[in-house]
């Protein structure tokens, strides 16, 4: 379904650039102007994870966006997707929830939309949304988190976005912070995605409940008494509420954040970081302890100024936002 928002178009305006999501279950595409907004979007499945269908996916939606913004033509794509992506931002090398390796993505949807096209990582892309456009405006050095099951990095220094000599730097999900601890999917154990997460959430509140039955009551009644309804926005939901064992998973996941945030302040010196993914939204819940544990880990933390924690502006857009305008400079 299109929602469109392109009323007084002509032939006279400028070429749009298309940004796109690709996710392990849908490809969110929209018209992104130079402005950062977004004219016109839409949605549609990966109906399998297998590479091909996925550039089927992309290709209806540009189609169907091209449609819907004319006669203004496009004239780039910008494509975000959850993996490590080359150097010359073409190949998806290794995409774990997609199943891709050494995917050359970005010459299968030029070749099939005829326009040229930039192929990035999500979290960079994110990233550069909110450098451009959101939370990160004013502030050339700039990391962004991802919160959501795992978690995403994206580095902006001096203005622009840091890749790595490989392209696939920012991977901060999966620095290690407590050897020989959790196994996380990546195939090494104790990441730091593993304590900071969404998936780190859900595990703190199965165990808190399930120790103690009764003072996760709460919690229970919202899961409609099933450990199994027991998800992000449930514990989000009671710790709201000021359930004390929803608000104690926040606290230990918040403070599992801090921490990693205080040790790349010490490698990347940024001036802001930029909280967003879905356990973000949580706000204060999450971003509170991550401020007081950040404090108090931070290197220095007497003699030198503090980076500010804030949470992203641009929500789920922000990827679509962020990767027209890679494809646009």
């Amino acid at each position: 379904m299109i929602a469109a928002t392109t009323s007084g178009r002509n032939r006279t305006e400028p070429g749009l650039v298309v940004g796109v999501d690709v996710g392990g279950t849908k490809v969110a595409a929209g018209v992104v102007d130079a402005t950062g907004a977004i004219l016109a979007s839409v949605r549609w499945p990966t109906p399998t994870k297998e590479p091909a269908a996925v550039v089927d996916s992309i290709v209806a939606a540009v189609d169907e966006l091209r449609v819907a913004v004319a006669p203004r033509p496009l004239e780039a794509i910008g494509i975000g997707a959850a993996g490590w992506i080359d150097r010359e931002r073409s190949h998806i090398l290794f995409a774990p929830n997609l199943a891709w390796r050494n995917e050359p993505l970005r010459d299968d949807v030029s070749a099939r939309t005829g326009l040229p096209v930039v192929v990035e990582n999500d979290a960079n892309a994110m990233a550069w949304g909110e450098y451009r456009f959101g939370a990160g405006r004013g502030h050339d050095d700039l990391l962004c988190v991802t919160v959501g099951t795992g978690i995403g990095g994206g580095i902006v220094l001096d203005g622009r976005l840091h890749r790595g000599h490989f392209g696939i730097g920012g991977e901060i999900g999966h620095m290690q912070i407590v050897p020989g601890g959790q196994p996380c999917g990546c195939g090494n154990r104790g990441c730091f995605e593993q304590y900071g997460s969404g998936r780190a959430l859900l595990r703190t509140a199965h165990e808190l409940v399930m120790a103690s039955p009764a003072a996760g009551r709460r919690m229970l009644e919202l899961a409609d008494g099933d450990m199994a309804g027991l998800t992000g926005p449930t514990i989000t939901e009671a710790a709201r509420e000021g359930d004390p064992l929803a608000v104690k998973c926040f606290e230990e996941v918040g403070s599992w954040l801090g921490r990693g945030l205080a040790s790349l302040a010490s490698v990347l010196d940024p001036s802001r970081f930029v909280v967003g993914g879905g356990v973000a939204e949580a706000g204060d819940l999450l971003l509170g302890p991550a401020r007081a544990e950040f404090y108090y880990n931070l290197s220095g933390r007497e003699h030198r100024p503090a980076a500010e924690i804030v949470v992203a502006e641009l929500g789920p857009p922000a990827g679509i936002i962020g990767a027209a305008d890679l494809a646009r400079t």
